[in-house]
């Protein structure tokens, strides 16, 4: 999946060819140093993050190197923050050093202060209005001390004073002397940030959250992420607010979680490991199922893909079964899109889909024009073959179950039209056709067990 339409282009450096890049990768991450530049320049602006740098390779192979680059991150200052920012996003946009690789998957504290910046934004992210007030506690409001948790509001408040009539000069010391201390945190407060600020901690979390997409994509730090909980629940609390938060903040997160579905367990959320934003497993497919029902073809196209790769995961099938009818549904409309990405990313999810269980077959087949939009994507045809054989693959794991045998037959001449007329999936629709019609498992279509002949 692609971030941007800059991103499909690629430059080439030296005298060989480039290869060819990564699925979602940023411009420039298969060229040479000038294009790195330039993809430094495009993540970073120099109005918000300052200057880009040139990195030399051997920089992350020093150790002093890496912890100055996690306390500059833990420290908060822009200066130290901006530099460390742009030194990571030219280093995880490399590919080919090896050592910079297996330095950056073993830098320790680097994940966590990258998700530190993550979450200094999100603290911030939405304005006061928007913000669940404080509930007002009215229980025992006419004693001096409630006993509720809030003794010092009972102390400092003229109105309960008033009540109470006390009248004493040492209460009358403590109202002048009094300030809540929601006051340091107030959006007009002396420490809050102003619109300048705001937008500057806006754009150190995106590029914190570019970074670790970037480290996503490298083997060494899979495992490592796909175990942090920390990284799981930050990454999917951006994707469950992606109506208010950040778009390309939202995407960074999105990508990040489908170069991990092969490994994620969403049975982390209620492990031992230590929590740090309370995701659930339930709120973890919701926020999946919210991108996928997204506009925005990207998203959808991304949650796609993560829904038919989690579901490869045996432990993941508890979690995903209850929301099938939706899911079904949702891939069935995204594949009379005209956007082929779509069409590419509902047959992929449904064909892993199709495995799970016979429930899963006997409701994809009932759904509502599934067939017809399976058949339509074989016809057209799709550009890439592997689309169409797999869409064939999922009619052939339909026609396996005898309750969908009566469904199916309706389609028995499409399905013979092509087997004679594509040679490529010749083979598939043969056995689709000896299976819907050669089992005496129903007397109407006994008689037509020709195609096993």
């Amino acid at each position: 999946m692609q971030k941007r339409d800059l991103n499909k282009s690629g430059g080439s450096g030296g005298g060989s060819a480039a290869p060819a890049p990564k699925r979602g990768r940023p411009f420039g991450s298969t060229s040479g140093s000038a294009a790195a530049s330039f993809a430094a320049d495009f993540v970073a602006p120099s109005t918000l993050l300052g200057p880009s740098l040139q990195v030399h390779t051997s920089f992350a192979a020093s150790d002093q190197n890496n912890k100055r680059i996690v306390l500059a991150l833990q420290s908060g200052l822009k200066s130290e923050l901006t530099w460390a920012l742009n030194t990571l996003t030219l280093l995880s946009f490399k590919e080919k050093e090896d050592m910079r690789k297996d330095s950056l998957a073993k830098i320790s504290g680097l994940l966590d202060a990258l998700l530190q910046v993550i979450d200094d934004w999100r603290d911030i992210a939405l304005p006061k209005e928007l913000q669940k007030t404080r509930r007002v506690r009215t229980l025992g409001s006419n004693s001096l001390v409630t006993g509720f948790g809030y003794e010092y509001e009972a102390l400092g408040s003229n109105d309960n004073v008033k009540q109470s009539g006390l009248t004493d000069a040492s209460v009358q010391k403590n109202v002048a002397k009094f300030r809540p201390s929601e006051w340091w945190y107030d959006e007009d407060g002396l420490f809050n940030l102003d619109d300048e600020g705001r937008a500057e901690k806006q754009q150190c979390a995106v590029a914190a959250s570019n970074i670790i997409r970037n480290f996503s994509f490298m083997p060494e730090n899979e495992v490592i992420m796909a175990a942090n909980r920390h990284c799981l629940e930050t990454v999917f609390q951006c994707i469950e607010d992606h109506s208010t938060e950040d778009e390309e903040l939202v995407t960074n997160a999105l990508e990040t979680i489908v170069n991990l579905a092969p490994l994620l367990d969403l049975r982390i959320f209620s492990s031992s490991k230590p929590s740090y934003i309370k995701i659930t497993e339930k709120r973890a497919v919701q926020a999946i199922m919210g991108m996928l029902g997204s506009a925005v073809k990207a998203w959808h196209c991304a949650a796609a893909e993560l829904l038919g790769r989690l579901i490869i995961n045996p432990d993941n099938e508890p979690f995903l079964l209850p929301f099938f009818p939706q899911i079904h549904k949702r891939l069935v409309d995204l594949m009379s899109s005209p956007a082929l990405d779509a069409q590419a990313a509902a047959v992929g999810a449904l064909y892993n889909l199709a495995e799970v269980n016979m429930d899963c077959r006997l409701k994809l087949a009932s759904e509502r024009w599934a067939v017809d939009r399976l058949l339509r994507v074989i016809r057209a045809p799709h550009p890439v073959p592997e689309v169409c054989r797999k869409a064939a693959m999922i009619l052939e794991s339909l026609v396996s179950e005898p309750q969908n045998k009566a469904l199916l037959l309706a389609y028995e001449n499409a399905f013979a039209e092509i087997l004679f007329s594509d040679t490529r999936y010749s083979d598939t629709f043969a056995r689709i056709l000896y299976e819907l019609t050669s089992r005496p498992s129903n007397k109407f279509t006994a008689a037509r067990g020709v195609w096993g002949m």
